[in-house]
């Protein structure tokens, strides 16, 4: 009996994470892009160079929900996480411990 539910459980929690993954809908953070295909993103560099000439401070960025997030501190000396466009640059959001800073208009 212990056995059949411990074999239950994995598949749940199998599936739910190959449809996170397949979803980016279901990503982590706060917002999601629609980016299309990745060959016209961005890379990680050049968003790192724009932002940093806009005079952020880049600690990390990453992928996540089709979007570049970016762990920093913004130009105005305040810790961040930041969401950007992959393809353009823009930035779409800021955060700074769960309050959201600053939103674009659509996002």
């Amino acid at each position: 009996m212990i056995r059949t539910l411990t074999i239950v459980a994995l598949t749940v929690t199998a599936i739910a994470v190959t449809a996170a993954v397949r979803n980016p809908s279901l990503a982590t953070g706060l917002l999601t892009c629609e980016s299309g295909d990745k060959s016209g993103w961005m890379t990680e560099q050049a968003l790192t160079d724009k932002i940093t000439a806009e005079g952020w401070q880049v600690n990390r960025i990453k992928e996540d929900g089709g979007c570049w997030e970016v762990y920093g501190v913004t130009p105005d000396g305040k810790r961040a996480e930041a969401y950007f466009h992959p393809v353009t640059g823009e930035n779409l959001l800021i955060a700074q411990r769960g309050t959201i800073l600053y939103r674009a208009e659509g996002y």
